[in-house]
């Protein structure tokens, strides 16, 4: 069988398709995010695996938590955005049972958002909270790195010790202490 995020990449390119014709990135993606963080919810995972519901129950009651979870439905969710698209894609992956897929269709949609607005989200993990000195450094860096604009997000994580750890997708630049000394143990132990 196709693990999951071969079968979620054609639904996110043909809603990236639907959304860049309607001008619709970032409804879309507020929408499927929105949309993904419930139905990983293990409370949901239940309702999606019951054999008791049909689907169609199933994408009403996923279509109700949206409506609930976003002031103003669906619609006001996404800030003017699917409405009734976004009903009928909730819908159409509910009929092929499929909705346990949206954390990956909204993260290969993110990506085709991404290289579309030629972003890239980066992630900076550091001993103690960096100042916006710094911050405004690390994402010079990573923009010529990348050749991208740089959305930084920053945790922090006592673990690291000092210096800082950098992710963007599949790169990780690892300057931080701990990986220093990790490196330098391997080293010594050979």
């Amino acid at each position: 069988m196709a693990d999951k995020s071969t079968i979620a990449r054609p639904y996110a390119k043909a809603l990236f398709a639907l959304a860049l014709e309607h001008k619709k990135l970032g409804p879309w993606a507020q929408t499927l995010a929105l949309s993904a963080e419930i139905v990983s919810d293990e409370r949901m995972r239940k309702l999606l695996a019951s054999p008791l519901l049909a689907p169609a129950q199933i994408a009403d009651t996923l279509l109700e938590i949206l409506d609930a979870a976003a002031p103003g439905g669906l619609e006001a969710a996404a800030a003017g955005g699917p409405d009734n698209q976004g009903r009928n894609f909730i819908r159409t992956l509910a009929a092929n049972r499929r909705l346990g897929l949206l954390p990956e269709i909204a993260a290969h949609f993110g990506k085709l958002k991404a290289d579309w607005e030629n972003t890239a989200d980066v992630t900076v993990v550091s001993a103690v909270p960096l100042d916006e000195t710094l911050q405004r450094r690390y994402a010079q860096a990573m923009e010529k790195r990348l050749r991208r604009q740089v959305r930084l997000h920053c945790q922090v994580d006592p673990s690291v010790l000092g210096g800082a750890v950098l992710r963007a997708d599949d790169l990780v630049i690892d300057g931080s202490l701990r990986g220093r000394l990790e490196r330098l143990a391997a080293e010594v132990g050979q």
